[in-house]
Formats: C-alpha cells, sequence, structure tokens
C-alpha cells in the first residue's frame, strides 16, 4: 500500500503531467509551448511587460493543483481498504454455507437411506388398500346393478311399472357413466342387465299399447268412416292411452341408449348403407311402435315376389305412403299430440309419423335405385316420382324442410351422374325432334296478335321450356353443388342450341328476307330475353352465389377473378357469356338483314339519285307539288319493306330494324343525292317535299318524330332551302370564321356553330355547311 501510494504521488506531480501530455502530444511541447507564448506575449518579443503576471498566474494554478491530488491521495486508500475488508468477509460467510450444506446434505442422504425400508412398505401397503377399494367400488356397483335388478323384478310382480322405469333409467345412467371404463366385464354385464329388463317392459307396454290402438282401429289404412274412438269405454281406453303414452316417453332414454349400442356395433360390423338415416335424433318410441304395422304391411306388398313389387311402378308404393300420412293426420292430431303437449315433450306426432313411413321408403328406394342404373327409362321415371313425392310431402302434407325427405338419395354419385346423362341424352333426342318438325319455324300464337309480341318460333318455344322443365325438377335438390352441375348442363345445351340456330342461319342468309331467317332473329331474341329475365331470378341468384363461394369455376366456364368479382357483387349474371354469344349472332343476322334492304332500296333508288336537280322549276312556277316520279319506287320498296319488318319481327326487333334503316337511308340520301348533285330553288323545293311530305310518314307510324333519325337529310334541306340573303350572309360567315381561324386570329361573334344552331342545324358541321353552300346554284350573278 504504501508503494502504491509513493507511485501515485510521484504521477501527480505538475511535471510528470506535463511531461506525459506533452509526449502525447502529436506535435510535441514545441507547438503548445509557441501557441502559448502567442497568445499571451504576441509578437513583439522585445516587450516583456506582462511575464510576472504570467509567473504569478502559473503559480497560483500549481498551488491549487498540488492541494486537489493531495486531498485525492488521502482519501482513495480508506475507502479502497473498506471494500477489500467486506470482501474478505463475504467470502468467509460463503465458505461457511458451504461447509453447512455438505453436513446437511450428508445427513439427508443418510437418513433416506434409513427411510428407505418404510416408504417400500408404505408404497406396498396404499398399494393394496387402492386395490381394495377399487374392489370395494366394483363390488359396490356390481351390488348396485342387483339391487336395481331385483328392484326392476319386485316392480314388475307389483304391476309398478313406473318404479321398473324409474330403475331401468338409472341403470342406463350408469351405463353412460361407465362408457370409459376399462371393466369391460362389469359393462357387458350391466348392459345385459339393462337390456333384458328394458326388453321386458317395453315388450309389456307395447302389447298394452298395441291393444289401446287396435281398440281405437289402428292402423288406419283407408279413410276413416266414423269415430276413431268406440262410445263404450271411450274414457277408459282414453285413460289406457295417455297412460301407456306417457310410460312410452319415460322408457325413452333407456331405449334410445340401447338402440345407440346397436347402432354402434352394427356399424362397426358390417359395411355402410347407401341410403343416409332420414335424421340423427331416433323416433319418438310410441310413434315406433305405432309404425309397426304400417311397416309391416309395407314389406309384404312392396318386397319379395309380390305383384305389387314391380320396378316399373315406384308411384305404388309412394303413392300408398302418402294416403297412410293422410289417413293418419287426424288420428295423430286428436288423439296422440294433446298426451305430447301434456307431458312436455317437444315433438309433433304427424312429423314423427311422416319421419318413421320416410325412412321405409328411403330402404325401398335405394335398393331400387342401383337396380335401375341401366335402364334409362324406369330410371327417368323413378326420379319423376320422387320429385312429385317430395313435393306432395313437402306441399299438401306440410313436412318441414328443415328435415330430409327422398331427394338426399338422388345425391348418390352414381345416381346423380346417371341423372345428368340421361337428362342430358333426352334433352338433345328432343332438340332434334323439334328443329326437324313441321312447324318448328312458325308461332303457335301467330293467329293471337296479343300473346305473339316476342313472336318466337315453336322451336325456340319449345326448348326454352325444355330447360325450364329441368329447372323445375333439379330446383328441389337439398345440395348447390348437385343443382349447379344441371345448371352446367343447361348452359350446355343452350350453346349447343345457338350453334343449330347459327348453322341454319348460315344457310339462310343467302336469302335474309326469307321466313326462316325471321324466325331464326325472332328466336335468338327470344331466348335472350328469357336469359335476361333468369339472371335476375332469385334462384338462380342464390345459385351464382353458391358458385363463386364454392370456386366452381368449371360451371362458369372458368372466369377470371375480374369477372368473378362481378359475379359476387351481382353485376354479372351466369347466363352473361351466353348472352354476349347470342346478342353478337343478333347483330350479325340485322346487319346482314339490313344490308340486304338497303342493297334494294338503292337499286329502287338509282332514278332518283340521277334526278336534275339543277333544272327543276322553282315552287312559285309549280301549281302543286307532288312527289318526284323517279322517288315512287324507291318510296313503295321503304314502304312494303317497313310493312313486312313490322309484321314478321318481334316489336325489339322491329325497333332496331326501322332505326337501323332509318340511319342508313339518312346516309345514302346524303351521299348518292345531296352531295352528288346541285341544286336550283326548285331542286332544293323537290326535295324538301320529297323527304318531309313523303320520306318521313313512311317511319312516322312507329314513332312520333321521324325526322330525328334523318338528321343529315333533314338539315342539308335546310341548307339548300335558305333564301339568297341569309345564305350569303351564312357563306360569308362561314368564310370569315374560316380565314381568321387560318390566320390565327380570334373567332368573331357570333360563332359558325351559334349562327348554325339558330337555323336548326346541329349535326353538321361548319366546313359541311360549307360544301352544301357550294351546292346551290341560286347566287347572284350567275
Amino acid at each position: 500500500m504504501a508503494a502504491e501510494t509513493d507511485t501515485e504521488r510521484q504521477h501527480d506531480r505538475p511535471e510528470d503531467a506535463v511531461e506525459t501530455s506533452g509526449s502525447t502530444s502529436p506535435g510535441g511541447p514545441t507547438d503548445d509551448v509557441i501557441d502559448f507564448l502567442e497568445k499571451h506575449v504576441g509578437s513583439d518579443v522585445t516587450s516583456l511587460q506582462s511575464v510576472g503576471e504570467l509567473l504569478e498566474r502559473l503559480k497560483e494554478d500549481t498551488s491549487i493543483l498540488e492541494a486537489k491530488v493531495l486531498t485525492a491521495s488521502s482519501s482513495g486508500p480508506p475507502r479502497v481498504r473498506e471494500a477489500l475488508s467486506a470482501g474478505e468477509e463475504a467470502a468467509g460467510r460463503l465458505e461457511a454455507l458451504l461447509q453447512r450444506e455438505g453436513q446437511v446434505s450428508d445427513q439427508l442422504t443418510q437418513h433416506l437411506q434409513e427411510a428407505q425400508p418404510w416408504m417400500d412398505d408404505l408404497g406396498q401397503m396404499v398399494h393394496h388398500v387402492d386395490t381394495v377399494e377399487r374392489h370395494t367400488k366394483y363390488l359396490r356397483c356390481l351390488q348396485h346393478i342387483e339391487e336395481l335388478s331385483a328392484a326392476v323384478q319386485q316392480c314388475l310382480m307389483t304391476s309398478s311399472v313406473w318404479e321398473a322405469i324409474r330403475a331401468v333409467d338409472t341403470m342406463a345412467a350408469l351405463d353412460t357413466g361407465l362408457e370409459q371404463s376399462r371393466c369391460s366385464h362389469l359393462r357387458d354385464f350391466l348392459r345385459e342387465t339393462l337390456h333384458f329388463w328394458h326388453k321386458i317392459i317395453k315388450d309389456r307396454l307395447t302389447s298394452d299399447f298395441e291393444k289401446v290402438l287396435t281398440q281405437l282401429h289402428w292402423p288406419i289404412i283407408s279413410p276413416p268412416t266414423q269415430s276413431l274412438t268406440p262410445t263404450a269405454n271411450q274414457q277408459e281406453v282414453s285413460s289406457q292411452l295417455e297412460l301407456l303414452v306417457t310410460q312410452l316417453l319415460a322408457l325413452q332414454t333407456s331405449d334410445d341408449v340401447l338402440s345407440q349400442r346397436a347402432l354402434v356395433s352394427s356399424s362397426s360390423s358390417q359395411p355402410v348403407s347407401s341410403a343416409p338415416p332420414t335424421t340423427h335424433n331416433p323416433l319418438c318410441l310410441p310413434i315406433q311402435i305405432m309404425l309397426l304395422p304400417l311397416s309391416k304391411r309395407f314389406r309384404y306388398h312392396f318386397y319379395g315376389n309380390r305383384q305389387t313389387n314391380s320396378l316399373s311402378k315406384p308411384e305404388w308404393y309412394l303413392t300408398q305412403v302418402l294416403m297412410w300420412i293422410g289417413h293418419s293426420t287426424t288420428f295423430m292430431e286428436e288423439k296422440i299430440q294433446p298426451i305430447l303437449d301434456r307431458t312436455g315433450a317437444p315433438i309433433s306426432a304427424r312429423v314423427e309419423l311422416c319421419r318413421g313411413l320416410l325412412a321405409v321408403v328411403q330402404d325401398k328406394v335405394a335398393s331400387d335405385a342401383s337396380r335401375l342404373l341401366y335402364d334409362d327409362g324406369l330410371f327417368c321415371h323413378l326420379v319423376e316420382e320422387l320429385l312429385q313425392f317430395e313435393k306432395d310431402l313437402r306441399g299438401p302434407h306440410s313436412y318441414p324442410a328443415a328435415l330430409p325427405g327422398v331427394l338426399h338419395l338422388l345425391l348418390d354419385d352414381a345416381v346423380l351422374q346417371k341423372w345428368l346423362v340421361v337428362e342430358k341424352k333426352m334433352a338433345v333426342e328432343k332438340m332434334d325432334a323439334m328443329l326437324s318438325a313441321e312447324g318448328a319455324w312458325s308461332s303457335q300464337y301467330k293467329d293471337i296478335s296479343d300473346m305473339d309480341e316476342l313472336k318466337a318460333p315453336d322451336c325456340a318455344e319449345t326448348f326454352m321450356t325444355l330447360l325450364q322443365v329441368i329447372t323445375e325438377r333439379y330446383r328441389a335438390l337439398p345440395c348447390p353443388s348437385a343443382q349447379l352441375k344441371f345448371l352446367g348442363l343447361q348452359r350446355e345445351l343452350l350453346d349447343d342450341f345457338r350453334i343449330r340456330l347459327t348453322q341454319v342461319m348460315k344457310e339462310e342468309s343467302r336469302c335474309p328476307l326469307g321466313s326462316r331467317y325471321f324466325a331464326i332473329l325472332n328466336a335468338v331474341h327470344y331466348i335472350c330475353t328469357i336469359l335476361g329475365d333468369w339472371g335476375d331470378n332469385v334462384f338462380f341468384l342464390q345459385l351464382q352465389q353458391a358458385a363463386v363461394s364454392l370456386g366452381e369455376y368449371l360451371i362458369l366456364g372458368g372466369l377470371g377473378a375480374m369477372e368473378m368479382g362481378r359475379l359476387a357483387s351481382l353485376e354479372g349474371s351466369l347466363f352473361e357469356e351466353l348472352l354476349a354469344l347470342l346478342d353478337r349472332l343478333k347483330g350479325d343476322m340485322m346487319g346482314r338483314l339490313l344490308d340486304w334492304t338497303m342493297r334494294e332500296i338503292t337499286e329502287r333508288a338509282k332514278p332518283y339519285c340521277q334526278e336534275r336537280w339543277l333544272s327543276l322549276p322553282s315552287q312559285q312556277d309549280q301549281f302543286i307539288m307532288t312527289l318526284s316520279s323517279s322517288a315512287c319506287p324507291m318510296m313503295l320498296c321503304v314502304r312494303d319493306r317497313l310493312l313486312n319488318l313490322h309484321q314478321v319481327l318481334s316489336f325489339p326487333l322491329f325497333q332496331l330494324a326501322w332505326q337501323g334503316l332509318a340511319e342508313r337511308l339518312d346516309h345514302f340520301l346524303y351521299q348518292e343525292v345531296i352531295l352528288s348533285n346541285h341544286f336550283s330553288d326548285g331542286g332544293a323545293a323537290q326535295l324538301q317535299f320529297d323527304t318531309n311530305r313523303n320520306l318521313f310518314p313512311l317511319f312516322g307510324h312507329y314513332c312520333k318524330r321521324p325526322e330525328n333519325f334523318f338528321k343529315h337529310v333533314k338539315e342539308a334541306c335546310i341548307i339548300l332551302g335558305l333564301n339568297v340573303g341569309s345564305a350569303i350572309l351564312l357563306r360569308d360567315l362561314l368564310k370569315e370564321s374560316q380565314d381568321t381561324r387560318n390566320d390565327g386570329v380570334a373567332a368573331a361573334d357570333p360563332s359558325p356553330e351559334a349562327a348554325l344552331h339558330e337555323l336548326g342545324v346541329f349535326c353538321l358541321s361548319p366546313s359541311d355547311v360549307s360544301i352544301l353552300l357550294s351546292l346551290r346554284a341560286s347566287w347572284p350573278g350567275w
């Protein structure tokens, strides 16, 4: 410690500090001294007046530093000594603790070695006690089972049925509690005991219940013609019925347990049946007993070698079941339902009876369907009968929609695929027959004007009816995925029919004015109209959402993400792609029709195009204005074609036809008559008379202002019919506007467009008007 203190004191000297700092400076002490002298002495080395003051200041700083160093050197060593002494004490305590820990560890090890025999003996004793306790519980459980069995026996001997039922219910609860137990022999003994006494009680109640039902004339297999209950002992029978139904309902718990056990064991040892169960909940026990005679009659008549068991007549057993349901409804609602209501059971007697009979029907349909897969006729007949049975069951008999009927049997892969194949085969055959029929291209309502607005040919109407029938057949299926498969079939049939129409149209396009060509055009428009209505139908909208949610891209034609998004937001429809193809076909056919019509009109209009408009007399020189003789063939052709189109086309198509014809005729007259000739005042007046008084009224039968569809001709007649002064002013205005535009000067006011608007010219541009003005022959000086 003394050596360390001396060393510290040596380093605390100012000289050493200066040397150390100087030695670490890159430039050495010379640079610092030079800077110090320049700062405090200045550049004048001869002036040393401030050297004394500088020396005194340095002495004061040196003394202050020495004092600080002495203070630090005197206070540091005591603190270090205190820390070292504290560390030594802590090390000593740690060593003592380590020694104590070793001693305690040795004592504990010795104690455990000495106590090990006691622990072994105690473990054996605990194991023995646990074994005895388990054996005791086992024996108590066995004793409890025997006591319950004896109680049931005693109750049955004393006719205490309620106590016997309660004891059996206790056994059923105990059986449920031992479900996870590994005592297999105990479980088997309990279940055998439960099954034994349950069967005895159930058989006794069933026998008594069947006797009461016999007195009430159950089963009711024909329409009741008299009172359902006898008059002599009506009150007694009703009391017995209520007592037995209530007791059977109390026995339901144990019966459900045993039924579930039997179902599990049978499903594990036998293959699964192809017919799914009607529902997961078991039938009400009284209803099960009431169904026994009906089920027996069903199997007697519709199984085996009986004549009523015919694969070609499924309507026999389906109708029989519906009749039983109808005949038994009154009995169930008047006799059984009030008892169920008084017991508080949330059960509908009528629905339970339907469920039981449906289970019998499902077994029969499942066994017959697999035998009919190779006979198209019998298979189709079975499907039709099942659809009708389901409709009657849900309709007149009010079977709840939440419960399955029989249509889920048609969702089996083999059955559904067979249905689709047969549906397509029959549809294609009917399509071939309807297209080759004699009256395929004529409307069956052609003689009834009120019903023939769309003028659809018989083949198109029959085809859409066929699709509608297919829709009605698969609409009731409980699976959207299966419904979408039928929708895909309908889309395929629609595309096939479109291709057939296109093929026939190409044959008829050599003469588009034939009746068959018009029929095809009407058929395409009719199908588009029906598909548009289907796109807004609630059923197809639901299918659309189902297709999007299920990701049925194949059904939807492999649409992209954008198209699928439009379908999901209901902006598009399931038939949008087909509608686009049909609209394209309709537009192509309409274009061919108008081209052919215009070809005929232009042929008749050749004399009118070559009229000598420049030499026609003025209006004042004529006594009365008449239609140009050269325009008569053209006007007659236009009139005849409009009348013909109005008669053969549906109203929406005719609207498109006459508007398209007006547009083309306007363009033709403007190009071939007006722009190809020069006009005098008489020629302009004659042209205006021919159009306003003869051409436009031909279209006036179909709209209020036909001149709006001949904008070029109407406005050209306005320009050609201007008086000389107005024409000169307009010509000068157009020329001035053109010159200023070429010179880059702002246009004059009023603008040419404003002047033309005042004259009623909105379609023609100023350049077009300039050309028309140049066609006038009545200028001053000419």
